[in-house]
């Protein structure tokens, strides 16, 4: 099938753009006499429903990286990748219960306030410019270019720079609004990316069936699907052997086994929901039972993700091993376009739609958290202290041109080299260079009272080094087997120890050298937050919830092992 849209698939795409458009125009013009208010434009305080909140967390989180990247791991992997969606429905029960009382308590607005008033500036200036360099040049960047290839490679392959220009400027659109127009219209997204992924792998799994012969029936394509790669059924990876492939050593590398659940997954998980400004944002501005209910809405629909994301790669994979795929290219990144091509006229602009919500939302997202970061945090404290409502306002918006326009810049020819290493993985494994010391660090911030200024520098500059050490150094330097570690071949003529256990690794030295370090301070350190048993309690709305996504959690691994 041609892999060229039809004048069909553009209307229902213009449909898409059009309702989103006129939708955060309308929530705009409602807030317009706020429009000068900095709080209204960075957390859109108190105005936030929890449904907004789940569906803006969910929108801001799947984005190419899921689509195309997360895919790609489907196709490679299995079902194994889906333990990132899995344990983070778990990781979003934690943060409602446990961190957002004590981020609401203390009236936290941004994840470098909340450490300038646990530790000290110092900690809070260095984090601030550690995050503002993350997401402008990890999580921006690798969501404009994969995203831009992916929906180019629908469209005929000539486009990229053009659509790469076009969702810049949608998210540029939408985020020149504030927060409360990028939540509500990541309602929209949310259920364009929901229909349009479950469509997409509806689509893939009847394709599957008819041609292996037992028809065009979705629940017969997955059957086949068990059948035909019952490894990529399985949760836990096997760790290599002196027989394994390279093929299998480089999965395990990936994802560890049973290890990732040890340490790595879980630094990751509650690091991205709990510790980051992206996503905690959304929840800052409301009360704490809107805000949990909305934390655990969004860890519900995490259950699903799997089934859009990542189903349609394992689907590839099968075809493609059966020469069903001709057309796919580029790799495993190209499992999730390659489906597409199978799509009927205007359901391909419908998942043209789908993936440029996805996209556009987490775009807006991140640029509004870049945005809220550097005026509340380096403006307005170090670089204009008297500055008004209207100026930060002014700033905020130049924040997120400014943004959009580095990422156009570093991914016009992918300077970074992200089409290189595989969109998901390269998201993940340099975000987890920081996420080691940035756990520590607020965990110990959070729940324990010794924890010093001091130790937080320590910490996250230690975490910062264990992780380069033992993502790069340590088997030239310690060996490739030790007590600590083992490192495996990784296909290119050196060894590497899975990152997942570089993580864990990094998280353990790191909370032994803070700990350390704070045993020299006072018992309680004077700027411990007070925490009391109350703030913790849930209501019995809340506890259904947390109980019923435990059990669905419980049970998928039950069946998938």
């Amino acid at each position: 099938m041609s892999s060229s849209l039809v004048f069909t698939d553009y209307v229902v795409f213009i449909f898409y753009f059009l309702i989103v458009t006129v939708y955060g125009y309308v929530i705009y013009s409602r807030r317009k006499k706020n429009e000068h208010d900095a709080k209204a434009f960075f957390l859109a305080e108190g105005t936030l429903t929890w449904w907004a909140i789940g569906a803006s967390l969910i929108a801001s989180n799947i984005s190419a990286e899921q689509f195309i990247g997360m895919s790609g791991e489907g196709f490679f992997l299995g079902i194994a990748v889906a333990a990132y969606e899995w344990i983070a429905a778990i990781a979003l029960i934690i943060v409602a219960v446990w961190f957002i009382p004590v981020y609401l308590k203390n009236k936290i607005y941004t994840m470098p306030q909340f450490l300038q008033n646990r530790y000290n500036e110092t900690v809070a200036l260095i984090m601030a410019v550690f995050w503002l360099f993350l997401y402008i040049f990890v999580n921006l960047t690798s969501i404009l270019y994969l995203g831009a290839v992916a929906i180019n490679g629908l469209t005929g392959g000539e486009y990229l720079h053009v659509i790469m220009l076009g969702l810049a400027v949608f998210a540029l659109l939408i985020s020149l609004g504030g927060m409360k127009v990028v939540a509500y219209t990541d309602v929209i997204q949310v259920a364009v990316l929901i229909f349009g992924g479950l469509v997409t792998t509806y689509i893939a799994l009847t394709v599957v069936g008819q041609k292996f012969g037992v028809g065009a029936n979705a629940i017969a394509g997955f059957n086949v699907l068990m059948e035909q790669a019952p490894e990529h059924f399985k949760m836990i990876i096997p760790k290599p052997t002196a027989d394994s492939s390279q093929n299998e050593i480089s999965k395990y590398l990936t994802f560890p086994g049973a290890l990732s659940y040890a340490a790595g997954i879980w630094i990751i998980n509650l690091n991205y929901w709990g510790c980051n400004q992206y996503i905690t944002q959304r929840a800052l501005g409301a009360d704490l039972q809107t805000a949990r209910t909305g934390i655990l809405f969004a860890g519900f629909l995490k259950l699903l993700m799997p089934v859009i994301v990542m189903l349609p790669g394992i689907a590839a994979f099968v075809l493609y091993k059966n020469g069903h795929l001709p057309q796919l290219v580029g790799g495993k990144d190209g499992a999730y376009s390659a489906v597409l091509t199978f799509l009927p006229t205007g359901l391909k602009g419908l998942s043209i739609a789908a993936l440029t919500a996805a996209i556009v939302a987490s775009l807006a997202g991140k640029v509004n958290s870049i945005s809220t970061i550097f005026t509340l945090d380096v403006y307005l404290k170090y670089l204009k202290k008297d500055a008004d409502q209207r100026n930060l306002v002014f700033v905020g918006r130049a924040t997120v041109f400014a943004g959009l326009i580095l990422a156009v810049m570093f991914t016009w020819t992918d300077l970074l080299g992200i089409g290189g290493v595989g969109g998901f993985t390269y998201i993940q494994k340099y975000t987890g260079f920081i996420s080691p010391g940035v756990f520590a660090m607020f965990i110990l911030g959070m729940f324990w009272k010794r924890t010093t200024g001091s130790a937080a520098i320590a910490g996250v500059i230690a975490g910062f080094l264990l992780s380069v050490f033992f993502n790069e150094l340590a088997p030239s330097v310690m060996g490739n087997d030790t007590w600590l570690y083992t490192a495996y071949p990784n296909g290119k003529g050196g060894f590497e120890i899975p990152f997942h256990i570089c993580m864990g690794l990094s998280f353990m030295f790191t909370m032994i050298l803070m700990i350390a370090i704070s045993m020299g301070g006072p018992k309680v350190n004077p700027k411990a937050f007070e925490l009391d048993k109350a703030m913790f309690k849930v209501s019995p709305s809340t506890l259904i919830l947390i109980v019923l996504t435990l059990l669905i959690v419980g049970a998928l691994y039950v069946k998938f092992w």
